[in-house]
């Protein structure tokens, strides 16, 4: 078993056996070393040592793996430099996609025109204002050509010049939305983010800027930018709004997390329309999750992976339909049994957007490990 910080805090990985597991899932605040040695005696049918103990609470602390003191005094020098920094640099330019310019834009130019891509030809909605677009956040160089199906809707449409990008936050928030101010860093140059609806916004909601380190170790958006780059940016300057969201539907059942959310989407609806001006609205996430990666007790089949497929079409109807509570209530119904983790960038498109059609362009999945485990994902535009 392999730990590693999803927030980026920690850069160190702790390797540890299956029973080591078993003792750190009950560091939770709740049960003393004591206690979570009576547990390991009833289930190992062994002591535990203290000082094996003594020893793992150690090595978790110093690799910045446990709340504490030193953890949030780390925390707090990260968020002060990330801060300080002039821009959000490229954290997965040489992982996810190529990291010399020149190279990135052949791999793009290589997504569009490759036998899973949307070819060169005219979209049926050409030269209509976009509203919104779906994509995913997976890895560039296996889903590339889905994300150029979305982004070939924008090279074809008429094009804003602001996008506002809410992409899936994987570790979490304190808050349920998380807005940077910082322009993005790519290896085409550096997006602006706009600074006059982010002033506007920030003054209106400044509670939402508290958890703007997280967009340092998050993929989502930075995905999002080459893309942008090349269809939009090759053409007329443009400008963003970067946020990362993390809420559940099922969270929505909550007073305070319902109450949170609307205050947010509200707040940057006003923000957006009393600026006058067209915006596109991209959500990044990813569908359903799939396999022991995830949580389950057995790889995924062909079998189980195309009823995903149908769950995952039938549950993106109300989508294209832009019905944001519909689509909310149909992953309640099924108890978010396939783990939809671009739940709340959709549902927030879908609060954002006046649009007149939805479409799915294209679904697909990633395979993340030996043993089958699967991530499903769509593009999907509005107009």
């Amino acid at each position: 078993m392999v730990l590693w910080d999803p927030t980026g805090l920690s850069k160190e990985k702790l390797v540890l056996p299956l029973n080591y597991f078993f003792i750190i899932q009950h560091f939770d605040g709740e049960h003393s070393l004591a206690e979570i040695g009576a547990l390991y005696l009833k289930r190992f049918g062994e002591f535990l040592v203290p000082s094996k103990m003594d020893q793992l609470v150690s090595d978790l602390n110093e690799k910045l793996f446990l709340e504490g003191q030193r953890t949030e005094d780390a925390r707090r020098l990260a968020r002060e430099a990330y801060r300080q920094s002039p821009l959000r640099r490229a954290s997965f330019a040489g992982r996810g996609y190529e990291a010399d310019g020149a190279k990135l834009k052949k791999q793009i130019d290589g997504f569009f025109a490759s036998k899973e891509g949307p070819d060169f030809k005219l979209s049926e909605h050409a030269g209509k204002q976009i509203k919104g677009l779906v994509a995913p956040t997976y890895d560039l160089k296996q889903a590339g050509p889905i994300y150029a199906w979305a982004y070939k809707e924008l090279h074809d449409a008429e094009q804003p010049d602001l996008f506002v990008i809410i992409g899936t936050a994987s570790a979490g928030l304190d808050y349920v939305f998380a807005v940077t101010d910082k322009d993005f860093e790519t290896p085409l140059g550096v997006v602006f983010a706009d600074q006059p609806i982010l002033s506007q916004l920030k003054a209106k909601l400044p509670i939402f800027f508290e958890d703007d380190l997280c967009h340092q170790a998050e993929q989502a958006i930075e995905f999002q930018l080459p893309f942008l780059q090349e269809v939009v940016g090759s053409k007329k300057p443009f400008t963003i709004v970067p946020i990362l969201s993390s809420f559940s539907a099922a969270s929505l059942g909550d007073p305070t997390v319902r109450q949170s959310v609307d205050q947010f989407l509200t707040g940057l609806r006003e923000v957006l329309t009393q600026s006058g001006r067209a915006y596109c609205v991209i959500a990044a996430g990813e569908l359903a999750h799939l396999g022991m990666r995830y949580g389950d007790k057995a790889p995924p089949t062909d079998f189980s992976f195309h009823r995903c497929m149908q769950f995952d079409l039938e549950m993106l109807k109300p989508v294209e339909e832009r019905q944001s509570e519909e689509f909310a209530n149909y992953i309640r119904k099924e108890q978010d049994q396939r783990r939809i983790s671009g739940f709340s960038p959709i549902y927030s498109l879908l609060r954002l957007i006046e649009a007149e059609s939805g479409q799915v362009l294209r679904y697909d999945r990633g395979i993340t490990d030996q043993f089958n485990s699967t991530v499903t994902y769509a593009s999907m535009a509005f107009f």
